[in-house]
């Protein structure tokens, strides 16, 4: 039985067994708060429950508990080591869950305080601290019944993101756009009642922007802003984020600064936080704020060289960004581009949907740095093991409400040499356009259709973006798993699908990538070096 030391010590909450929408970042982050307590003469416990992390392994904590993340067995822990409090931050959802019920049973928070947590966290407390701060989000409400909903939709107007409140990996999230697959939704995809409400907000089709930011309760640090490749209804652990954003201006960037900073004061923030917004029609509005800390945040450190998280401690602990040698505000972009890019174990899931949505659905992430971004993005798309051919066989299968925007990006597909196949559909808007293009059945047209070329290994390439619904009898469900059992890239989103152009384009020219470590693109000379790479 362990035997408590008299010692000053703090417990650090993990995140339990690593699943799809909660990974070993939030690991990264567990660990380097224990390293920054140890250096501030703390006895460190972690409580986690994962064989799999390094914040399990002996020698990683002072003490370390494997047990699980539940109230009863933390308090048992607390009681044993009377520590002087408990970390919640740095241990993703599962351990900010934890935050109210231990400090309800008297066991101290260290950083931001209970009642700041539930104020981002609560749904009606955060809508009146964004009018308060004026402050705009996308509008919505909270519907309990299907009868609520449906007007609720077509107040604020369709398409709209529907999701149960308090979920972890935006578990049952959904996009929808009419009555019936609202009702659809309300019937089939979750439990609703007045103690499992669900939350409707407007869609906007934007981009897609991320924060994290450190704050020691006045001055707030923000390393960096990135920026989604996939527009927004992509879950930000699905989408490729580049830093810094690329697309953004000036002004924008200045009012991210602006919302972040007020916002993390505004909920006395100590440690560490992570927003993130969408940029639509000009105007930037607030999607989600997480008093803790984010699957971003090893790929910001990392990139920027701030140790975001011993930092993040160190506030929490009460010590000012001042006394630790930073200042506050959006500190200035390194000379390069990094893109953290998803990757997906698709292949070893029977009969798992394959499109992106709100939903996450990855299972690692990988880095890649070089001085633009079509060099960067190649980089991360080779490290997640997505082989693109530079020429071959190209099918394209594209919703209605999609063509007018893929067309081009198909064009693009036909100059770098693809030969291009396609359903019924998708092959007339590209012969309108003065395209080549071979017609393909779809499945119940007859063999051969679209999934016996791909099984036959005739198709390279496919293109193809989400029409009615993701059940296993449909065409697109049917081609995408197709696709990815035969280790066949197939791209569903546009987005990412004009990226991977400008990737196919750029080394088609003669492209040069730059393999330099990650150290020297953190020295001082990365200008000169970049400059002799090319």
């Amino acid at each position: 039985e362990a035997t408590p030391t008299a010692k000053r010590k703090v417990v650090v909450l993990g995140s339990g067994p690593i699943r799809i929408g909660q990974g070993v970042e939030f690991d990264y982050c567990s660990v380097h708060s224990v390293w920054a307590l140890r250096e501030e003469g703390f006895e460190t416990i972690i409580i986690n429950n994962n064989p799999e992390t390094v914040s399990t392994d002996f020698d990683t904590s002072d003490r370390l508990y494997f047990e699980p993340l539940q109230v009863e067995d933390v308090l048992n822990i607390v009681d044993k080591e009377k520590p002087d409090g408990v970390i919640v931050q740095f241990g993703g959802q599962t351990a900010i869950n934890l935050a109210e019920p231990l400090f309800n049973a008297g066991v101290n928070i260290i950083g931001t305080t209970v009642e700041d947590i539930d104020r981002a966290e609560d749904r009606d407390r955060f809508e009146a601290l964004l009018q308060e701060l004026n402050i705009p989000r996308p509008p919505g409400h909270t519907v309990t019944s299907t009868s609520e909903a449906i007007p609720v939709a077509q107040k604020i107007g369709y398409p709209v993101v529907v999701r149960p409140s308090y979920v972890l990996g935006g578990r049952a999230m959904e996009i929808v756009y009419n009555d019936q697959e609202l009702e659809e939704y309300m019937h089939t995809a979750v439990l609703v009642s007045p103690h499992h409400p669900v939350l409707v907000d407007k869609y906007f089709l934007g981009t897609e922007l991320e924060v994290d930011a450190i704050s020691d309760g006045v001055d707030v640090l923000i390393p960096g802003i990135m920026e989604h490749i996939e527009r927004a209804g992509v879950h930000s652990g699905d989408s490729i984020a580049v830093y810094p954003a690329q697309s953004i201006s000036d002004h924008h960037s200045q009012q991210l600064v602006d919302y972040t900073t007020r916002l993390a004061r505004a909920l006395h923030v100590k440690g560490i936080i992570n927003i993130q917004y969408v940029l639509y029609e000009d105007n930037i509005y607030v999607i989600e704020v997480n008093p803790r800390s984010s699957r971003t945040v090893p790929f910001l450190s990392k990139v920027t060289g701030i140790p975001m998280v011993q930092i993040a401690t160190r506030c929490a602990l009460g010590q000012t960004l001042t006394s630790l040698g930073y200042k506050g505000g959006l500190m200035q972009s390194k000379p390069f581009v990094a893109v953290k890019a998803p990757v997906f174990s698709f292949s070893k899931l029977i009969d798992l949907e394959t499109s992106l949505g709100p939903e996450m659905k990855s299972t690692g992430e990988v880095m890649g740095i070089d001085k633009d971004l079509p060099r960067a993005l190649f980089k991360a798309l080779q490290a997640a093991n997505l082989s693109l051919p530079d020429s071959g066989n190209l099918l394209a299968t594209v919703a209605d409400k999609d063509k007018k925007e893929a067309i081009p990006l198909l064009l693009r597909f036909a100059k770098l040499g693809f030969q291009l196949f396609a359903t019924a559909g998708t092959a007339l808007a590209l012969k309108q356009a003065g395209c080549p293009v071979t017609r393909v059945n779809k499945i119940a047209e007859g063999s051969p259709h679209v999934v016996n070329m791909i099984r036959g290994g005739q198709i390279d390439v496919v293109v193809n973006t989400l029409t009615k619904g993701k059940k296993p009898l449909r065409d697109g469900f049917r081609i995408r798993r197709a696709a990815v059992e035969l280790n066949t890239p197939c791209l569903t989103s546009l987005d990412t699908t004009k990226a991977i152009l400008d990737v196919m384009e750029t080394l088609k020219i003669g492209g040069r990538i730059n393999y330099i470590s990650l150290q020297e693109y953190l020295s001082d000379d990365i200008n000169k070096i970049l400059a002799q790479a090319n």
